[in-house]
């Protein structure tokens, strides 16, 4: 039982340096991108990091609020034998 609870600590320890909660910076000695065509100013690590629209498009399908008779399907074809 020691040695499992052991395993499971030593199996956790690398996970819990993932929640890094600081801001993050390009390395040392190197720049953000350049500015895009038409902007003057650079763009941030936050505006880089920030999706599109069309990358991350909003739920347009209304969900169901009641049920509803599904409708034929004539592919829906019982097992043969």
């Amino acid at each position: 039982m020691k040695k499992a609870a052991l395993a499971l600590a030593v199996l956790t320890l690398p996970l819990a340096a993932c929640g890094v909660t600081a801001p993050l910076k390009p390395l040392a000695g190197r720049d953000l991108p350049v500015a895009p065509m038409g902007r003057d100013t650079k763009p941030t690590s936050d505006e880089l990091l920030k999706l599109r629209p069309q990358a991350a498009p909003e739920r347009s399908v209304e969900l169901r609020k009641k049920s509803e008779d599904r409708t034929d399907d004539p592919y829906d074809l019982p097992p043969e034998g």
